[in-house]
């Protein structure tokens, strides 16, 4: 890999000493992951919660690394069209009107228009193509398809693609590919296999505290205590969707631009929608659930 700051990522304590310097907080088990992963040039498969940093740890690798991030992200449907590569068909067909003045034989018209000057090089594809070699992420890998998912395995293993038209093209620089999922089905054993693996939780009542601090220095201590309990034991109930770190900041964010120095239950109603993105979940926390978590966070009873 050329180019890139290595320096950077050259010991697990150093990914962390970088990743703080961005305003992001990696724990040892993460930053080992990613560590490996470059050492030994492969996949790194990244599991968990939605909200809990998947996506934001591979800007930052991309930022630390000074190289292009390059991202895929999944959905249902997901093709080899929209993920690799398509041709450009009105530059073809405009190829082929400018060659009756000319005429090839079929094989060589068909040489000629298949390629490269044609090819519309989508994110896989790039990724594979540079002189530098990017972070390559693939975000959300669980709502793509199985047959999608089968399709990765050639990248995943030997950094090749395969394009019929024009043959098997290599990585002219390995990309440092990491794969996200939040567990909406199980991925295949083939994919695992291919992987490092890191499972990425919810952070516990310290980190999350340092995390906001990162974003939010300016933000009274007590009242940013208050705020992380109550986040920790919303996510401890059967909620819709849980609250992930984004929706911390953002929820300490709109306490400070309302000039919040204590954390009450009117308070801490009319501002929910930070914190929580579904009437379902409003409707539940609104009123005796949020009444009760506040009444332990005053008499101590979260310790």
């Amino acid at each position: 890999m050329i180019h890139l700051n290595l320096d950077a990522v050259s010991s697990p304590d150093r990914i962390i000493s970088s990743f703080e310097q961005k305003g992001y907080l990696a724990d040892e088990e993460l930053a080992t992951a990613l560590f490996l992963s470059i050492r030994l040039e492969k996949p790194l498969l990244m599991e968990g919660h939605p909200g809990v940093g998947k996506t934001e740890s591979a800007n930052i690798l991309a930022q630390v690394l000074d190289t292009p991030l390059i991202r895929l992200q999944c959905y249902e449907g997901l093709d080899v069209h929209a993920a690799v590569y398509e041709w450009n068909y009105q530059k073809q067909l405009l190829s082929i009107k400018m060659e009756e003045r000319e005429p090839r034989s079929k094989r060589e018209l068909e040489n000629h228009i298949f390629g490269e000057d044609f090819l519309l090089a989508r994110p896989l594809l790039k990724s594979i193509s540079r002189e530098k070699s990017p972070v390559l992420l693939i975000d959300e890998i669980d709502r793509a398809d199985e047959e999608f998912e089968a399709f990765l395995l050639e990248l995943l293993s030997a950094y090749q693609i395969s394009i019929p038209e024009l043959g098997t093209i290599k990585a002219k620089s390995k990309p440092i590919v990491i794969l996200t999922s939040n567990r909406t089905r199980e991925l295949s054993d083939a994919l695992r296999r291919r992987c490092l693996y890191i499972w990425n939780d919810f952070p516990d009542f310290t980190k999350e505290v340092r995390i906001i601090q990162k974003h939010l220095p300016e933000l009274e201590e007590k009242m940013l205590g208050q705020m992380v309990h109550c986040i920790q034991a919303l996510r401890a109930r059967k909620l819709a969707k849980t609250p992930g770190i984004s929706e911390s900041v953002d929820w300490a964010s709109a306490m400070l631009a309302l000039g919040c120095k204590k954390l009450d239950q009117q308070l801490a109603e009319k501002t929910l929608g930070c914190l929580l993105k579904s009437s379902e979940d409003l409707n539940l926390v609104r009123g005796t659930v949020l009444e009760e978590i506040l009444s332990d966070i005053s008499s101590g009873n979260h310790e």
